[in-house]
C-alpha cells in the first residue's frame, strides 16, 4: 500500500505527523497543506466592517450610545433629536475604522512585499522562477548564498562538499554566528543535476508544525531505504544562506506552518487598562443613571397621581398615557435621554484626539531621530500613549536591542604589559577624539573597519617583539574561521562566533593574516611572509572544556600547540614557572571584567615530535572507540593541555549600543524592572548584564536555575527565595495565605520586598519546565523579588510565555523591545511592543507598536512621552467626568421643582453647544498640551514616573471624587442661583424669577465654574492654552448674544426662544453677584485640597517637586564615585561558538572544496543646568 493511500484529504492526521512526496503537488494537495503565503493583517475587504465595529462596540460606552440612539428614535419618551447622538458615534466610529484601516493596509503592504519575492522552484528538469507564495509542501527549490531560505525546506544538495550548508539564523533567534547543515550522503549526490533533482521522488513522515526551533524528526523513504532525518538537516524560513553558492531543497513546512510563524503568536487587539477602567465606569454610571432615572420616575408617578390627575385641563395627558404608572414608565425612559450626558459620546472623539497628538509628539521627536540611519521614533499605533506611562516590567532581547551585535577587539595583555588604553570603558565610548586612530596603512591586508588606539602594541609588532608576534600568531592559528576571498585582497571571515571573528581580524590587522586552510593546512600571512602551517589536530571547544587548541607543525618544522579559553580553566594548565606572568595577567584581566569586556586567555606549548606521535595514536584510538567515546576523547585532550606557557589575554568587547547602561540606570530609577530573554548562550547574556548595570558587583547574591526536572528546579527557586525572604516559605506568609485562599482563577499576586538586591539566571530547558502550571508561581514569585532577571536559550515561544505569565498574575503593564524576529511573538504579547531598526531585519519592527533606531530612545518614550500622556489622559479625564456631572446633575434637583416633567435646565443650544464648542478647546488644551515639568526634569527624576506604575492618578476612587465634586457643584449651580431670583424684582419692580434667566443664570455659572476648574489643574501655560480657555469663555458670550439677539428670535422664533433674556439678565447686579457666589464655593473647596495635600498627605512625587523647586542655587559637586578594583566572577564569557565548534570537520575535510584558496552624583549642577535652561514649567 502507497504511503498515502490510506491519508484522507482533510487535515486531521496532522496530529500524527505530516506526510509529503517530492515532486509531487497532485497528490500533496489531498492532505489540504497550505501555501507558503503569510497572512499578519487583521482585516481584509469583506471582514473589515463587521470586525472592526464588533471591535469597536467592545467598548460599552459605543454600546450604550447605540442603545440610546435606539430609545431617542421613540417619539413618546424622546426628549432629544435622534442626530444629536447618530452624528457624534458615526464619528467616533469612523474616525477610528479609518484610524484601524489604515493601520492594516501597511501590513498588507509588508505582507504582499514578503509574498512576492521570487525563488527558483525544479520543474520538470529545468529551472523556474517563482514567487514565494505559490510555493507548495513537496517543491524541490534552489537557494543561492546570502538568500533567505523561503519555507521550512530539508537540504538535499549543496555546492559545498559533502552536502554542508553554512547558514545564518539572526531572523530566528538573534545569534549572527555562522551555523552548519548537512544533507544526507543520498541525496547529497544530487547535487544540481536537474533531471535528478526532478526525478526524485522521496516520500517524507515526519512531525506536525510545531513551534520547536531546535528540533525536527522524521524519515525519508527513498528507493525502498529509510532515512532518518533531525533539526541537522532542514533549513528553517528566516535563516539566510551564508559561504555556500547554491544549495537544494524539498519544501516541508510551508508559510503558517513554518516554525518562524509558528513562533510569531497571534495578532490580538490591544486595549490599555484605561480602556477596560473606562468599560467599567461606564458601567457603574449606567447603574447610577438607572438609579436616578428609577427615583425621578417615581417622583413623577407620585406628582400626577397626587397633583397631575387633577390638572389635566391644564396639563393634559397624552393619547397613549392611561395612568400615572404608565406616565411614570415613559418618564423613566425620558430622563434616561436627558441625563444621557453623564458619558458624552465626546468622550471618545477627545480621547481619540489626545492620543493622536500626543502620537505625533512622539513622531516629532528630534531627540529620538537616529541619523545615521535617517530612522525617525515611529508611533504605529495611536491607542497606547497612556500606557506608555504605566510600565512596571521591560522585557528586552540582548543582541541587536542592548548591543550593537558587534564585536571590538579592545584591549590585550601580553607577557603582562597593557596594551588599549586608549578606551574609556567606563562610559562604554572610545575617545578617538583625544587620540588618534593606529594608522594600518603598512599591512595591505589589514581591515579598514578596525579601529584601535595604542601604538605601542604597533610599534610592538614591527620591532619584531617575540611574545607580541607569538600571541598574534595563536589568534591566527588557533580558530575554525572560514574565509573567503570574493574581490582580490579583500578577505571576508565566516566566524562560528563574532568573538573569533573580532580575534582572526584583530591579528590580520596586526600583521598576522589568516587566508585560508584545507583539512591538513593553514595559510597565514605574516608580517607581508606567506607561510603554511600543517594543521595536525583540533582541540575542539566544548562547554565542558571552555577551550580550544590547534596543533600545527611550523614550516621550522617544529610542532606548536596553541591554546585559548577561560581564565578559570586555563590557569590551571599553566606550567608552575608562569606563577609571576599569571599573577599580572589576573589584574589585567580584572580590570577587563570589571569594565564589561568579554575575556580569555591565550597560551603556548611547544611539543617534542615523539611524545606527538604518541599522542596522535592515542587519539585516534580515543576517536574509532565505541564505548564512552566522549568522555575518552577529553582525556586525550587534557593529556596534552597541560605545562602550557602563558602568552596573555584578550578583552572584547561586545558592542553596546549607545547610552543603555545610562537608561537601564535611569530606568531602575523608574522602579521598572528589566529582564533579558535571549537565544544566546548564559555566558554572553551574562556578561552584557553586568556591562548595562543590570547586574552589578555589588548584588547580595545571584542565582542560576539550571535544573533537568520538576523538583530539582522547584528546590533551587524555593532555595533563592528562601535567601531573600526567609518568612517567604512559611505557611504564615501573607503571600502564602493569599494564594492558598483565593480560587482557582485570575488573580493578582502581591508584591514581595527581599532583603537585597539579587538578579536570577535561568535557561531554555530548566525555563520548559519552570513555566508548566505547578512551577510557574515559584518562578515568578522568585523572579519577581530579584533586580534583574535573565533568560537564555530561549525560543520566541518561551518569550511571549514569560511575558504572559507576568500579565496574568502581576496585573502591570508590561513592555517588550526586541528587534528581531525571534522577538515578534514578545511583542504581540506585552502591552507595548516596540521594535527597534537593527541588523536583524524589520519584522519586530512591523509587528511593533512602537519603533525607534536605539534603545536609549526608550527612557524618552517612557519617561516623557509616557509620563506626561498618562498624565495629560488622567488630568482629562477626571476633568471630563466633572465637568459633566456638574452640568448632566443640575437637572436632577431640577426635577423636584418642575414635577419630574424632564424638562431640561438649559437651552437646547447650550446642550448641543456645551461639549462640542464651550468647553472641547479647554479640555484638549490641557491633554494636550500640560506638563507638570518639563522633560529635563522628567529624565533627571525618574521617580516622578511612580504614580502611573500604581495608577494613582485616575482610578476608581478618583472617580469616585470626580462625581462627588460633581453633585456638590450642581448642587450649588443650581441652589444659589435659585435662591437669587427666588421671589426677586428688577429696580423697575418687574421679576426676574423666570424660567429662561433662571437657564441663563445656571448655564452661565456653570461655565466660569468649569473654566475656573481648568486653569487651576493646567501646570503648563502656553499662548495656545489661554486663548483656548479663556477665548472658549470669551465665545460663549458672543454665541450667547448672537443666540438671544432680537433679529434672530423673530426670524426663526420656534427655534431660537430666549428673546432678550442675555440683556435684559446679564445687566442685574444681583445676576453677577449669584454667579460669583457660585464660582467662589464650587472652586474654594478645590484650592484648599489642593494646598493641604501636600503639607498633611504628601506623596513621593509632592517630596520630589519640592526638590525641584529647591535645586535652583549651585552648589559644590559631591566627590565623583570610584568603582573599587576586586577581583571578578563574571569573566570569561568568550563565545567559541553556540554549539560544539566546526573543528570534527574542518579536519575531515568534509569543509574544503577542491581548491583550497576558493576556500553622579553631581545633582546639585545638574538642577542648576536644567533651570537655568528654564526647568520648571509651573503656573
Amino acid at each position: 500500500m502507497s504511503l498515502f493511500e490510506s491519508k484522507s484529504e482533510d487535515r486531521q492526521n496532522e496530529e500524527q505527523g505530516r506526510y509529503l512526496q517530492a515532486n509531487s503537488r497532485e497528490l500533496n494537495i489531498v492532505f489540504g497543506y497550505p501555501n507558503n503565503t503569510i497572512k499578519t493583517s487583521r482585516y481584509n475587504v469583506f471582514n473589515f466592517l463587521p470586525l472592526n465595529l464588533f471591535e469597536q462596540f467592545q467598548r460599552l460606552a459605543n454600546a450604550y450610545f447605540l442603545i440610546l440612539l435606539f430609545l431617542q428614535l421613540i417619539p413618546q419618551i424622546s426628549s432629544l433629536a435622534w442626530y444629536t447622538t447618530v452624528i457624534p458615534l458615526l464619528v467616533v466610529l469612523s474616525i477610528t475604522a479609518v484610524k484601524d484601516a489604515i493601520d492594516d493596509m501597511k501590513r498588507h503592504q509588508n505582507d504582499n512585499q514578503v509574498n512576492n519575492r521570487s525563488v527558483m522552484v525544479v520543474m520538470n528538469g529545468r529551472i523556474k522562477e517563482d514567487k514565494w507564495m505559490n510555493i507548495q509542501v513537496g517543491d524541490i527549490i534552489k537557494l543561492k548564498n546570502n538568500q533567505s531560505v523561503t519555507a521550512d525546506v530539508l537540504l538535499l544538495s549543496s555546492s559545498e562538499p559533502y552536502g554542508l550548508t553554512y547558514i545564518e539564523t539572526a531572523e530566528l533567534d538573534g545569534e549572527t554566528n555562522l551555523k552548519v547543515k548537512q544533507a544526507i550522503s543520498v541525496t547529497s549526490n544530487l547535487e544540481d543535476n536537474l533531471g535528478l533533482l526532478s526525478a526524485f521522488d522521496g516520500k517524507v513522515k515526519c512531525e506536525s508544525p510545531n513551534n520547536k526551533l531546535d528540533k525536527f524528526t522524521g524519515i525519508l523513504t527513498y528507493k525502498g531505504k529509510n532515512y532518518l532525518l533531525n533539526h541537522d538537516k532542514l533549513l528553517l524560513r528566516g535563516c539566510v544562506i551564508r559561504n555556500t553558492d547554491w544549495c537544494y531543497g524539498l519544501v516541508i513546512y510551508t508559510g503558517p506552518d513554518t516554525k518562524l510563524m509558528q513562533n510569531c503568536g497571534k495578532s490580538t487587539f490591544k486595549r490599555t487598562h484605561m480602556d477596560h477602567l473606562l468599560n467599567v465606569l461606564v458601567l457603574w454610571i449606567f447603574l447610577f443613571l438607572g438609579s436616578m432615572c428609577f427615583i425621578l420616575a417615581i417622583g413623577h408617578g407620585i406628582w400626577e397621581h397626587k397633583k397631575g390627575y387633577y390638572f389635566q385641563s391644564f396639563l393634559p395627558w397624552k393619547k397613549y398615557v392611561s395612568s400615572s404608572v404608565a406616565s411614570a414608565i415613559l418618564i423613566f425612559w425620558s430622563y434616561f435621554i436627558i441625563l444621557n450626558t453623564m458619558v458624552p459620546i465626546s468622550l471618545y472623539v477627545s480621547v481619540e484626539i489626545i492620543r493622536l497628538g500626543n502620537s505625533c509628539y512622539i513622531n516629532w521627536d528630534r531627540k529620538m531621530f537616529y541619523a545615521p540611519k535617517n530612522t525617525p521614533a515611529r508611533a504605529r499605533t495611536t491607542t497606547l500613549n497612556e500606557e506608555l506611562g504605566q510600565v512596571k516590567y521591560v522585557f528586552s532581547d540582548k543582541t541587536g536591542t542592548l548591543t550593537q551585535n558587534i564585536m571590538v577587539f579592545n584591549k590585550c595583555s601580553i607577557n603582562g604589559i597593557f596594551y588599549g588604553g586608549g578606551y574609556k570603558n567606563e562610559q562604554n565610548v572610545d575617545v578617538s577624539d583625544e587620540r588618534e586612530k593606529v594608522d594600518f596603512s603598512y599591512n595591505k591586508l589589514a581591515d579598514p573597519k578596525f579601529s584601535f588606539y595604542d601604538k605601542t602594541l604597533v610599534e610592538a609588532v614591527k620591532t619584531g617583539d617575540r611574545w607580541v608576534h607569538l600571541f598574534f600568531l595563536s589568534l591566527s592559528l588557533c580558530h575554525t574561521v572560514m574565509s573567503e576571498e570574493k574581490v582580490e585582497g579583500n578577505l571576508v571571515y565566516q566566524a562560528q562566533s563574532p568573538d573569533e571573528g573580532a580575534l582572526v581580524t584583530a591579528a590580520r590587522n596586526f600583521g598576522f593574516v589568516f587566508c585560508s586552510r584545507t583539512s591538513e593546512t593553514i595559510m597565514v600571512v605574516e608580517m607581508g611572509e606567506t607561510k603554511v602551517y600543517q594543521l595536525l589536530a583540533i582541540l575542539d571547544f566544548n562547554n565542558v572544556r571552555k577551550r580550544m587548541s590547534v596543533i600545527v607543525r611550523t614550516p621550522e618544522d617544529r610542532v606548536m600547540l596553541f591554546c585559548k579559553g577561560a581564565d578559570t580553566i586555563l590557569c590551571q594548565l599553566l606550567h608552575p614557572s608562569c606563577g609571576s606572568l599569571r599573577d599580572v595577567t589576573m589584574e589585567h584581566l580584572d580590570d577587563f571584567a570589571i569594565e564589561g569586556l568579554r575575556t580569555l586567555m591565550v597560551a603556548y606549548r611547544e611539543l617534542d615530535n615523539a611524545f606527538f606521535q604518541a599522542w596522535s595514536k592515542r587519539h585516534s584510538e580515543a576517536c574509532l572507540s565505541l564505548e564512552n567515546r566522549e568522555d575518552k576523547i577529553s582525556d586525550v585532550y587534557e593529556e596534552i593541555e597541560k605545562d602550557l606557557m602563558l602568552l596573555g589575554a584578550t578583552a572584547i568587547e561586545d558592542k553596546l549600543q549607545d547610552g543603555v547602561p545610562e537608561t537601564i540606570a535611569t530606568l531602575n530609577k523608574a522602579k521598572i524592572k528589566i529582564w533579558v530573554l535571549t537565544g544566546d548562550k548564559q555566558e554572553t547574556a551574562v556578561n552584557i548584564a553586568y556591562a548595562c548595570n543590570i547586574f552589578e558587583d555589588e548584588m547580595d547574591g545571584m542565582f542560576i536555575v539550571e535544573g533537568k526536572n520538576d523538583e530539582t528546579i522547584r528546590q533551587e527557586l524555593r532555595s533563592a527565595r528562601d535567601k531573600m525572604k526567609p518568612e517567604a516559605l512559611l505557611e504564615s506568609d501573607p503571600v502564602n495565605i493569599y494564594l492558598t485562599t483565593k480560587p482557582q482563577m485570575s488573580f493578582r499576586l502581591p508584591e514581595e520586598v527581599p532583603n537585597g538586591n539579587y538578579g536570577l539566571i535561568i535557561n531554555g530547558c530548566s525555563l520548559a519546565y519552570a513555566l508548566e502550571g505547578n512551577l510557574e508561581l515559584e518562578l515568578l514569585r522568585t523572579a519577581c523579588m530579584c533586580k534583574g532577571v535573565i533568560c537564555c536559550r530561549m525560543t520566541p515561544l518561551q518569550k511571549a510565555q514569560v511575558v504572559e505569565l507576568v500579565k496574568r498574575y502581576k496585573k502591570v503593564v508590561t513592555l517588550a523591545i526586541g528587534d528581531g524576529a525571534n522577538d515578534v511573538s514578545m511583542i504581540k504579547a506585552a502591552h507595548i511592543g516596540v521594535g527597534i531598526s537593527g541588523q536583524e531585519g524589520m519584522q519586530a519592527m512591523l509587528n511593533s507598536d512602537y519603533a525607534f533606531s536605539q534603545f536609549h530612545y526608550l527612557q524618552r518614550l517612557l519617561l516623557v512621552h509616557g509620563r506626561w500622556s498618562y498624565n495629560r489622559m488622567c488630568k482629562f479625564l477626571s476633568y471630563f467626568f466633572y465637568k459633566n456631572f456638574a452640568f448632566t446633575l443640575v437637572h436632577f434637583w431640577y426635577a423636584f421643582f418642575s414635577g419630574f416633567s424632564a424638562q431640561t435646565v438649559y437651552d437646547t443650544w447650550f446642550i448641543t453647544f456645551y461639549n462640542l464648542v464651550y468647553t472641547c478647546l479647554p479640555v484638549l488644551g490641557l491633554s494636550l498640551f500640560d506638563q507638570d515639568v518639563n522633560e529635563t526634569w522628567s529624565l533627571r527624576f525618574p521617580e516622578l514616573y511612580d504614580p502611573g506604575q500604581h495608577n494613582l492618578y485616575f482610578n476608581k476612587k478618583e472617580f469616585v471624587k470626580c462625581l462627588m465634586h460633581g453633585i456638590y457643584s450642581s448642587f450649588v449651580l443650581f441652589f444659589i442661583p435659585m435662591g437669587t431670583i427666588y421671589n426677586s424684582v428688577r429696580k423697575d419692580g418687574k421679576e426676574i424669577s423666570d424660567y429662561q434667566s433662571f437657564s441663563l443664570i445656571v448655564q452661565t455659572a456653570l461655565l466660569w465654574v468649569v473654566t475656573m476648574q481648568i486653569a487651576l489643574d493646567t501646570t503648563y501655560w502656553t499662548i495656545i492654552s489661554h486663548i483656548f480657555t479663556w477665548g472658549s469663555l470669551g465665545f460663549y458670550f458672543c454665541i450667547l448674544f448672537f443666540l438671544y439677539s432680537d433679529g434672530l428670535c423673530l426670524m426663526f422664533p420656534n427655534v431660537f426662544q430666549f428673546l432678550g433674556v442675555a440683556r435684559n439678565t446679564l445687566n442685574l447686579p444681583q445676576i453677577w453677584l449669584s454667579i460669583v457666589l457660585s464660582v467662589v464655593l464650587c472652586i474654594l473647596p478645590v484650592i484648599g485640597y489642593q494646598f493641604l495635600k501636600p503639607l498633611f498627605w504628601p506623596a513621593n512625587v509632592d517630596k520630589i517637586m519640592d526638590r525641584i523647586h529647591q535645586c535652583t542655587r549651585p552648589l559644590l559637586p559631591l566627590p565623583k564615585r570610584t568603582k573599587l578594583k576586586h577581583a571578578s566572577t563574571r569573566r570569561s564569557a568568550y563565545a567559541f561558538s553556540h554549539k560544539q565548534g566546526f573543528g570534527a570537520l574542518i579536519t575531515s575535510g568534509k569543509t574544503m572544496k577542491s581548491k583550497a584558496s576558493e576556500l553622579g552624583e553631581g545633582d546639585c549642577w545638574e538642577c542648576l543646568k536644567i533651570f537655568l535652561e528654564g526647568g520648571i514649567s509651573h503656573n
